[in-house]
């Protein structure tokens, strides 16, 4: 499934990229494309495919389509997986992203009169400068409090009376946690969360709007494509539009690299029609979502896809059965008692056979059982369930782990 293709933006994207990309343009030869063979949409699926691996493993200048005296900055990504991916952008690059994310900000309702605190990574990390030039562009006031230290986060909020907080889930549940164990919510001005950069579900949004009585709203984004604010939720809370005149967005199923029916999961595959320093040729971002065949009926006129379920690179196998941490989130969602903080970890025993345990907060420890059937129902194996005190999973202000594979494969 592919959102509408437009050739001739797709023609003039790759002979930008012929001329100006070593990398780019022996790729398209390798693969015996010209730019002046695509006419028809169908001819998107000629295209070679692109990896987080070769972007990785490429000099930046030698990927960029673009002379070096243009380009004005670079990002990395955090590292999470592996080596860090470094990006180039020209004065447009950053122009289009300042765009996309005061679009993010006005599809949550964000006015000129708020007070957004971002209190996500700077520098080399493709969030908080880039969320900034967005916030500033609306024309509402930037609190750049950066991530970690509560204190001062807390001390933000109260003083300056933070109507917006820009946070990864975990840090927004862990400055929730607090301000319920001090009881600051009546001093506070919240009244959305925006989150994003890592993978979380409805147990985790239940969570946050209880504790800091706020709406929470779903960003998407990744280094590669610009950074964080390419996509967001609306009010609807139903899929994250994708900002499509900025780049093509189709559904692969992860094994066959073929094209999939719209509702149908599969992994998000990004072409970029505009991006000038590291454009994006039909990027395998990785990321397990689908695409919503009808339009939203809050009248966007872009098109949604589903909200991350995980990774096609980081879904495990155990006993035979795929596992995807979003399987959880699920059930947590539909369960009083239980937190939505979560870790799963994968063992082998000496025999050669695979166990599945996921640890979960919980003030009562009769829950394991109820817990255990629902997530069997669900998944399709046999997990044990351990319950652990509120609070002691860990949250941190960047991208918390939850799978933890110790099988020796």
């Amino acid at each position: 499934m592919t959102a509408q293709v437009d050739p001739a933006a797709l023609r003039a994207m790759l002979e930008r990229v012929a001329s100006g990309s070593a990398y780019l343009r022996k790729k398209l030869d390798e693969a015996s494309v010209r730019p002046q063979d695509v006419a028809e949409p169908g001819d998107l699926y000629r295209l070679p495919f692109t990896t987080k691996e070769e972007i990785r493993e490429t000099p930046v200048m030698e990927y960029a389509a673009v002379p070096e005296e243009r380009v004005v900055r670079v990002h990395a990504s955090t590292g999470t997986t592996g080596r860090r991916t470094i990006c180039a952008y020209t004065a447009r690059d950053v122009e289009d992203w300042t765009e996309m994310v005061a679009r993010c900000l006005r599809y949550t309702g964000v006015m000129p009169d708020d007070r957004v605190q971002i209190a996500v990574g700077y520098g080399l990390w493709a969030a908080g400068v880039g969320f900034q030039a967005g916030i500033e562009r609306l024309g509402a006031m930037a609190v750049p409090s950066g991530p970690g230290n509560t204190e001062m986060q807390l001390e933000m909020m109260r003083e300056l009376r933070s109507t917006v907080l820009w946070a990864t889930s975990s840090f927004t549940l862990l400055l929730g946690e607090l301000v319920a164990q001090r009881d600051l919510r009546s001093e506070l001005a919240l009244r959305i969360a925006l989150t994003g950069s890592e993978r979380w579900g409805e147990a985790t949004r239940a969570r946050i709007e209880s504790l800091l009585g706020v709406r929470t709203f779903d960003l998407y984004g990744l280094t590669e494509l610009w950074g964080g604010g390419v996509g967001v939720e609306c009010e609807r809370h139903d899929g994250i539009h994708i900002w499509t005149d900025h780049f093509h967005a189709e559904i692969i199923d992860p094994d066959t690299l073929g094209p999939v029916p719209a509702g149908t999961p599969g992994e998000l595959v990004v072409t970029t029609l505009h991006k000038e320093a590291t454009p994006l040729i039909r990027y395998r971002t990785r990321d397990l979502t689908y695409l919503y065949a009808e339009p939203c009926p809050c009248g966007s006129p872009y098109p949604r896809i589903g909200r991350i379920q995980g990774r096609s690179d980081d879904q495990i196998k155990v006993r035979g059965v795929i596992f995807l941490p979003m399987q959880v989130d699920t059930v947590l969602a539909e369960m009083t008692g239980v937190g939505p903080e979560f870790q799963a970890h994968v063992d082998r025993d000496a025999g050669g056979r695979d166990s599945l345990t996921v640890r979960v907060e919980a003030d009562d420890r009769g829950v394991a059982g109820e817990l255990e059937r629902r997530l069997r129902d669900k998944i399709g194996l046999r997990i044990e369930v351990e319950i652990v005190e509120p609070g002691s999973l860990p949250r941190s202000e960047r991208k918390t782990q939850r799978v933890f594979d110790h099988r020796v494969l």
